[in-house]
């Protein structure tokens, strides 16, 4: 009875959310309460399921970003990144795209979202274009540079902890394919905005003429939250090696900043994004909901005995069935269920290489085809429609289910010629 209701509940609220008739927060934490009154979840197993590490780790950043958006700091990026690209509209998106790509991979594609959303918004509303063509592709950006590294997306983080992979393995075995289908978004991108995106002559100009020092209002809390964010930088890329989880970073980070800043906490706070956060909270309720029944694991039990004895059958099977599964149900869950499967396939003989591969490239670019489908997708779009643009499920998944079927067409080239050729 539980499986069915879990199943049912399940469905129900990601309709409602593809659907947009109702607040996806409101769904998502509706749906989360529901299994837990039902005794599908006990209230504690509901509460441990909840990721406090994705949680503190956005509340934090979202802090750090607040106070540095007080400074001008975002306003000079903006107008520096428009001076670059001589306010040519394509060439600056593709640009950020970039940037946003590779921030994701030295960093984790949460962070520099939460970094890289408010710099968009202010080059748009100079430019006095829509943003959504530049949110949707650092969304798509995000996800493919995170797939790269260790700490790129939260999955690999899963996956180098289950198979004792460290940051150099997954940059040689990943690194490549991440190249080669970040050229392919290149591509697609450019095909998909050219003619969209075009900014007035004389907005051009007026932007063009506009100064980056102008845009700097307060420089002393700018240089203090500079010296901040160094170190809070330097903290997520030494995480591992201190001991310490990505959100402790990020929260000593934030309470640094206000207190060297002279910040008051209540106004801090108050600019966090916390429709986003109970989102998450809603949506890893309802997610535990749906593992514990056994639905997902059942799913993956049986893709495991279809493919047993079969190495390229197993891996690529696992590759689309984890993009699928990522884009469904968020893919740190997905892939927290995944892994016994994995480890399961490897002491009955499979090679180890492509399925752990297969199972990161599957988890992450997957994260690709819907808004619920990986974490800095739902913080984009959250700051987005804080902001007053609202990114439609579908609106997303036109430009998604493009980048992630390229994207999976490449990682399966890539896993067959590099492992099972």
């Amino acid at each position: 009875m539980d499986v069915w209701l879990a199943g049912a509940i399940f469905v129900g609220a990601y309709l409602l959310i593809a659907l947009e008739r109702f607040d996806r927060t409101l769904i998502a934490l509706l749906g989360g309460l529901l299994v837990v009154a039902l005794g599908i979840v006990d209230q504690h197993e509901a509460f441990a399921a909840i990721d406090l590490n994705v949680i503190f780790l956005l509340a934090g950043m979202m802090v750090i970003a607040s106070i540095l958006a007080s400074t001008g700091l975002f306003e000079w990026l903006a107008v520096r990144s428009v001076r670059v690209s001589r306010g040519r509209p394509l060439p600056l998106l593709l640009v950020l795209a970039l940037v946003t790509a590779v921030l994701s991979a030295l960093l984790d594609n949460v962070t520099t979202v939460v970094l890289i959303v408010p710099i968009t918004l202010s080059v748009a509303r100079r430019l006095e274009i829509s943003p959504k063509p530049y949110l949707i592709s650092q969304i798509l950006a995000s996800n493919i540079g995170g797939t790269a590294t260790l700490i790129g997306d939260p999955p690999n983080i899963l996956i180098g902890s289950a198979a004792r992979l460290d940051f150099a393995a997954f940059l040689v075995n990943l690194g490549p394919v991440t190249v080669i289908v970040f050229a392919a978004f290149v591509g697609i991108m450019y095909f998909a905005f050219r003619g969209s995106l075009q900014a007035p002559d004389h907005v051009r100009e007026a932007a063009l003429e506009a100064t980056e020092s102008s845009s700097i209002t307060n420089r002393p809390l700018l240089v203090r939250g500079l010296i901040v964010v160094s170190l809070t930088l330097a903290g997520f890329l030494t995480h591992q090696a201190l001991g310490l989880e990505a959100a402790t970073v990020a929260l000593l980070g934030a309470t640094v900043l206000m207190l060297v800043g002279g910040i008051d906490p209540h106004e801090a706070l108050r600019e966090v994004e916390w429709k986003t956060l109970f989102f998450f909270v809603g949506l890893f309720v309802l997610v535990e909901a749906v593992v514990q029944v056994g639905i997902v694991g059942g799913v993956a039990d049986w893709l495991a005995a279809e493919a047993s004895g079969n190495a390229g059958g197993a891996s690529i099977a696992l590759l689309w069935f984890s993009a699928l599964a990522s884009a469904i149900i968020d893919n740190i869950p997905y892939t927290a269920t995944a892994i016994p499967i994995v480890e399961r396939l490897v002491l009955d003989g499979l090679p180890a290489d492509p399925l752990w591969w297969s199972l990161a490239l599957g988890a992450c670019l997957g994260g690709n085809l819907t808004i619920v489908g990986a974490s800095a997708n739902v913080v984009v779009v959250n700051l987005a429609a804080r902001a007053g643009h609202r990114i439609g499920f579908f609106e997303f998944m036109r430009y998604g289910a493009v980048i992630t079927l390229a994207s999976l067409v490449i990682a399966t080239i890539y896993v067959w010629l590099r492992y099972l050729g």
